[in-house]
């Protein structure tokens, strides 16, 4: 079972840093529709448990995507690649829930460490460069399955579905808008699970309240950005971020064991 959550203070520093983390979540889904809500979880954890970091983001995550809506409209979205992900996409925030409820506390920091650099490994290894191929159905629900499950597990069901829709050879618009309504399903549904295993405190509540103050001008300024952005600088940006919080993450979970 996972260990009990721990309340964060809310002392200067972190709120900093959480309303940092959240506009920064915010400014990539403006900018590029989703997929990047794994920066949250290893930034927050600098100044708070993990677990209660994606329990504080699960419900702001929900207020995110509703909000980015207004920007990646229906024009955007790729409908017959979400009718192959979303199915499997549910199921496997299911199966994540599952999983996550057996882990203990110092297992879902090293969980979240490796996903996390397993997602910048695989950026590096790529160079960001794209092959175009076919769609394919079985490719979907897997790619749908694998993102439910480690959007349940660490907020990271980006490269699962990344690996599967940048083949495609979306243009750009509709990659970050199929992304943005693949996500906004997939947020809204994992909230209440989420909020089962961490059931949020005053503390918690003042400081998601701070932090809803981010999402307008996040969400705005990434997406009146979208057009002027080098795309593969910012992912590498993000990518040094992602590495130097993941490996905080791991060595919090070897340390807890070794303790």
């Amino acid at each position: 079972m996972t260990a009990a959550p721990i309340t964060p203070d809310l002392t200067l520093v972190t709120v900093l840093v959480a309303f940092a983390g959240v506009f920064l979540i915010c400014f990539l889904k403006g900018a590029f529709g989703g997929g990047f809500a794994i920066v949250g979880i290893p930034l927050l954890s600098l100044v708070m448990d993990p677990v209660t970091a994606g329990g504080l983001l699960a419900p702001l995550f929900v207020a995110m995507d509703l909000y980015a809506l207004r920007y990646w409209k229906p024009n955007t979205w790729s409908r017959r690649d979400l009718v192959l992900l979303l199915p499997g996409l549910v199921a496997g925030i299911g199966a994540g829930y599952l999983l996550f409820r057996s882990l203990d506390h110092h297992a879902i920091e090293i969980v979240m460490a490796f996903v996390t650099l397993i997602f910048v490994g695989l950026w590096l290894a790529g160079g960001g460069g794209v092959t175009i191929r076919p769609r394919s159905k079985p490719k979907a629900v897997a790619a749908g399955l694998a993102s439910g499950i480690t959007t349940m597990v660490a907020h990271s069901g980006g490269p699962p579905l990344a690996m599967y829709l940048l083949p495609l050879g979306l243009t750009k618009e509709v990659y970050a808008g199929t992304t943005s309504l693949f996500f906004t399903v997939g947020n809204a549904t994992k909230a209440v699970p989420w909020l089962l295993i961490v059931r949020p405190t005053g503390a918690d509540l003042v400081l998601m309240g701070i932090c809803l103050l981010a999402i307008p001008s996040g969400v705005g300024l990434g997406w009146r950005l979208h057009g002027f952005l080098d795309q593969r600088q910012i992912f590498r940006a993000c990518y040094a971020l992602l590495s130097v919080t993941a490996l905080k993450l791991l060595w919090d979970g070897v340390s807890g064991y070794l303790a």
